[in-house]
């Protein structure tokens, strides 16, 4: 078999899966804080720690009720987004006529609580999360091997970014959310209970954090500090697709999880910071990021 720009086949699409698979908790990731800020104009700093909580809360479904992966897949999000409920009713409900500085300092201080408890309760080591029976093995593609859960999340990634994308921008719910975000006042006066719809938005947008938790925990190891490696670079993803930006989460998720596994190919000393340097480009050519709306 020849090579490719003098490289390996093999080696290529290896990285370029890898990369896809780290697009993928972009992608979802992304899509969360996308959704929470669109609606409630909070910057989201604690979404690392409930992506943290998704993967804990399908270990111990697993290992002190015995409780699999794909009920896991259903119920580690919505107790996430029970969390968040109460996150939301009692904290971030009192912040939304502040500068958005307050929700940031708000939801940090959040997220080092929750790790802390985690870390305090579990320690630092990582947990092993096995895959489940469906999901192991692989297909020999050829040019490549891959492994049957690594396509998995990618297929469940971009069926769940697809499927909140079609709901909030081609459904009547959509349609309220996205008008209760331009006029609050004026929807309530047609009967919509903004109030409850903003609540339900904040915990759908950490469910999401929590399904991309769960969806991570047999790939990487449960540990409390999974989701700090992770949340400054979903960040950056969110600010060059643009605040708020539903198919800019998605699209910048993925294609930037694709360029970071093309650059540890080409370049590995530039794979840790290859996002952050077209962060910086964006923001100089086009400060509302690449799919943002100037105010």
């Amino acid at each position: 078999m020849g090579t490719i720009f003098g490289i390996p086949p093999q080696a290529l699409f290896g990285q370029l899966l890898l990369g896809l698979i780290n697009g993928s908790f972009y992608a979802l990731l992304s899509l969360g804080l996308a959704v929470i800020f669109g609606m409630l104009n909070v910057i989201n700093f604690a979404h690392g720690a409930l992506y943290m909580m998704g993967a804990f809360v399908s270990w111990l479904l697993l290992t002190q009720l015995g409780i699999g992966y794909w009920w896991s897949l259903l119920l580690a999000p919505v107790i996430v987004g029970l969390f968040g409920v109460l996150l939301e009713k009692t904290l971030l409900a009192r912040l939304y006529k502040l500068d958005h500085l307050y929700g940031l300092l708000l939801t940090f201080g959040v997220a080092l609580m929750v790790e802390g408890a985690f870390r305090h309760q579990y320690g630092v080591s990582g947990q092993p999360y096995p895959i489940p029976e469906a999901l192991r093995g692989g297909q020999n593609l050829g040019f490549m091997f891959l492994p049957n859960y690594r396509g998995w999340v990618v297929v469940a990634s971009l069926v769940m970014c697809l499927g909140t994308w079609m709901a909030i921008e081609r459904t009547k719910l959509g349609a309220y959310l996205r008008a209760a975000t331009e006029n609050p006042v004026l929807v309530q006066a047609f009967g919509i209970n903004v109030p409850r719809m903003v609540t339900l938005t904040y915990a759908f947008g950490v469910a999401l954090a929590g399904l991309a938790g769960v969806l991570a925990a047999p790939i990487y190891q449960v540990s409390p500090l999974m989701g700090t490696n992770l949340i400054i670079v979903v960040f950056a993803v969110v600010v060059i697709g643009g605040m708020g930006s539903i198919l800019g989460a998605v699209v910048t998720g993925y294609g930037l999880g694709l360029l970071e596994g093309l650059t540890k190919v080409f370049y590995p000393e530039a794979s840790n910071i290859v996002v952050f340097v077209i962060m910086a480009v964006v923001l100089m050519i086009k400060p509302a990021g690449l799919f943002g709306r100037e105010k």
